[in-house]
């Protein structure tokens, strides 16, 4: 048998020695070959899933452009944002590539030449730029109470075609979890709330299954609250064809679809661009400290504030039955006095709204740049000219789309119906109960919420004729409450 390595007449190595060199040998063929199968595996993986999500995105444009006729093809892909663009598949083309390349050197082997297979002629030639890729993913919050016009400004949000939105996703949680109001069972709903929050921002829609009445099966179900108020829940693929005599309590406002598919639900929101929900039951803004901190999300709080006269008028209106106490006193003409328990919950209302305000304003570094602060009167003033302040502070670019609804619902000239209408004459509307409310309500809710009304910039009503004088403003103006 000849030696592995020539050598010289009359030398010859130890045996132990071209052991050695011959382990050494099929060690080296070994590592390549496995630095090879590994490489190979990655990329084919990587590939087979670009190219599944090429060929569904495929099968839905016929459609699209069917429906589009003869509009402008650009319009078509703007209304449409869940399509997948060229820039996308670039980007994640890119991503696989820089995987690939990152894999390469930790397993101490050259990465291999680029696609085109050209190497640059000249050692450090820059490297052109990339094409731009879209943001980071944002994960916006609208934080509010009842009647503040929380399903208004929410809207801003669902609007947009690059934005998965759910309205008021913790209702299920309210109505199926037991807590009595303040002390540790105040606390523990929190903690509750803010955890199911973490997982709908992170597209896993499977925690609400837990807390829908009666529980969905095979994750569909025909009780997701108002799902018509989100337009994700209402488009394809999530809207599947309709099921005869399936009665759905909460369904789609323009078209008919099949029961809420959760699992497709959840595929929808990991192709959004960005997660934005609305919560009226999130009262405390600490909580939500490792939500901001999580690296996995990239929270931005938008605090809606209104004048507590305002919201006490529209909830005795709304929620007529909670209210019998305070329209027995009105109705008594002052004989009895108002309870002290009916009083004290709605200062505590009051003080939870105004503290979360204070702690956000003063921007401890978990919160700066997350946190902002917006008067519903303002946006009722100025509507476009806020939604543009939002969208800048969320950093998303805001679309012609949204544009375009607002000016459309909020010109109109009466109030929409429904105790959450989305269409309001927004100039004259947000001043209309100063001219129903006994001045003596007002005195109630002024010595209850005093200290948050100053902060936000609510005047008092030193008497009636003062309550009921257009000419007098009871609202200060204030800048942005943008903290940055």
């Amino acid at each position: 048998m000849a030696p592995p390595f020539p050598m010289e007449k009359g030398l010859t190595l130890p045996q132990d020695c071209r052991d050695f060199l011959h382990s050494l040998k099929m060690r080296s063929k070994y590592a390549l070959f496995l630095v090879f199968v590994v490489i190979v595996f990655v990329f084919i993986e990587k590939e087979n899933k670009i190219i599944s999500r090429v060929s569904d995105k495929l099968k839905q444009i016929p459609q699209a452009l069917a429906d589009a006729n003869s509009t402008d093809p650009a319009l078509v892909l703007a209304e449409n944002a869940s399509l997948l663009s060229l820039s996308e598949l670039d980007s994640a083309f890119s991503q696989l590539q820089s995987r690939l390349r990152n894999l390469s050197l930790q397993l101490g082997v050259e990465p291999a030449v680029e696609a085109t297979g050209e190497k640059e002629e000249e050692e450090g030639k820059e490297e052109p730029p990339r094409p731009a890729v879209a943001g980071p993913r944002r994960h916006v919050l609208l934080m509010a109470t009842t009647r503040t016009g929380s399903s208004f400004v929410g809207e801003f949000f669902n609007q947009q075609g690059n934005i998965f939105y759910l309205f008021e996703p913790l209702w299920h949680i309210e109505r199926t979890v037991s807590f009595e109001p303040g002390g540790a069972n105040a606390a523990g709903s929190a903690l509750v709330y803010r955890d199911v929050l973490k997982q709908l921002f992170l597209c896993d829609l499977y925690v609400l299954e837990h807390f829908i009445t009666p529980l969905p099966e095979d994750h569909l179900t025909e009780f997701m609250f108002r799902r018509g108020s989100s337009r994700s829940l209402c488009e394809d693929p999530v809207c599947t064809p309709f099921v005869k005599k399936v009665f759905e309590k909460y369904h789609c406002k323009n078209r008919r679809c099949g029961p809420l598919n959760v699992t497709l639900a959840a595929e929808a929101c990991r192709r959004k661009e960005h997660m934005a929900l609305k919560a009226v039951r999130i009262r405390q803004l600490e909580f939500l400290q490792p939500l901001a901190e999580d690296p996995r999300l990239d929270l931005r709080v938008i605090q809606l504030v209104r004048d507590p006269r305002a919201v006490l008028a529209s909830r005795m209106v709304a929620f007529a039955g909670k209210y019998k106490t305070w329209k027995k006193w009105l109705d008594d003409e002052g004989q009895d006095g108002l309870r002290e328990e009916e009083v004290q919950r709605l200062r505590g209302n009051c003080e939870s709204i105004r503290l979360s305000a204070e702690l956000g304003l003063r921007q401890p570094a978990w919160l700066r740049g997350r946190y902002m602060l917006v008067r519903y009167e303002d946006v009722a003033r100025g509507p476009l000219q806020k939604a543009r302040e939002m969208y800048r502070f969320a950093g998303i670019p805001l679309t012609p789309q949204v544009e375009d609804w607002i000016q459309k619902n909020t010109q109109a000239a009466h109030d929409g119906s429904g105790i959450y209408s989305t269409q309001k004459n927004s100039s004259e509307q947000f001043e209309k109960w100063r001219f129903s409310m006994p001045f003596k309500l007002a005195q109630v809710v002024q010595a209850a919420c005093g200290p948050a009304m100053r902060l936000f910039g609510y005047k008092l009503a030193r008497d009636a004729a003062a309550l009921t004088n257009r000419s007098v403003s009871l609202l200060e103006e204030r800048g942005t409450f943008w903290v940055t």
